[in-house]
């Protein structure tokens, strides 16, 4: 059955057999309390953002779709870079140059919707001066 984003939400409820961890468990066996159910295995998987991307959008969620378009190119990078990448952005962080190569870097990471809001925010910052001195 094709996925219908104007009718298969919550994925959760209505479409269970779309949702798995990212190990692999689908959604009707996980179990919380069950053996090797890490916490590393309750994290949204890229697959099911873009699907809540997709309800966003075909809600007229246009921000939120976007946002969880980037959330799910993101939710494959190490906690870490997560928090070096949102560092940077905070005003005054990071120099032009050194925003354009978080999005390179973004870019080869195969998270372009992502390292397009990078450029942005280093354009934006730019007119408002709000990069690092």
């Amino acid at each position: 059955m094709a996925f219908d984003p104007s009718s298969d939400y919550p994925l959760g409820a209505r479409r269970p057999d779309l949702v798995r961890t990212p190990g692999g468990i689908a959604l009707e066996e996980l179990e919380l309390d069950g053996d090797g159910v890490e916490t590393a295995e309750l994290r949204a998987t890229p697959e099911t953002l873009r699907l809540q991307a997709e309800v966003a959008r075909a809600a007229g969620r246009i921000q939120l779709a976007d946002n969880l378009l980037r959330a799910a190119e993101l939710a494959v990078l190490p906690d870490e870079t997560i928090l070096e990448i949102y560092t940077a952005l905070r005003p005054r962080r990071s120099s032009a140059d050194e925003l354009t190569a978080w999005a390179a870097q973004l870019d080869g990471w195969g998270a372009p919707v992502t390292a397009a809001f990078v450029r942005e925010a280093a354009r934006v910052y730019a007119e408002r001066g709000l990069l690092a001195a």
